[in-house]
């Protein structure tokens, strides 16, 4: 399986439920990812090296507190990114 940060799947997973609820101004691959890659550097990583590890993580994200916590992250990383694109928007696509 190799060393894993279990946090990631859960903040993507996390990102799945956020843009339903928030309009995200642009939802390109790249956007996602500048995205998930400022919450990432914000939340502790969880590193993992056996599937049963990546269980009990995901299970301490069933806390309310903590999936709030990353909602809060994504909020803040998607109005940095919303002002800050790092790419350039072609016309009639």
């Amino acid at each position: 399986m190799g060393l894993v940060n279990a946090v990631e799947a859960i903040v993507s997973n996390l990102y799945e439920e956020f843009q339903k609820s928030y309009d995200i101004k642009c939802g390109c691959q790249h956007c996602k990812e500048d995205i998930l890659a400022l919450v990432l550097n914000r939340i502790p990583p969880k590193y993992t090296s056996s599937e049963k590890g990546q269980l009990y993580i995901k299970t301490l994200y069933l806390n309310p507190q903590l999936q709030s916590d990353v909602m809060r992250e994504l909020m803040r990383a998607a109005l940095i990114v919303e002002h800050n694109q790092n790419h350039v928007a072609i016309e009639g696509v």
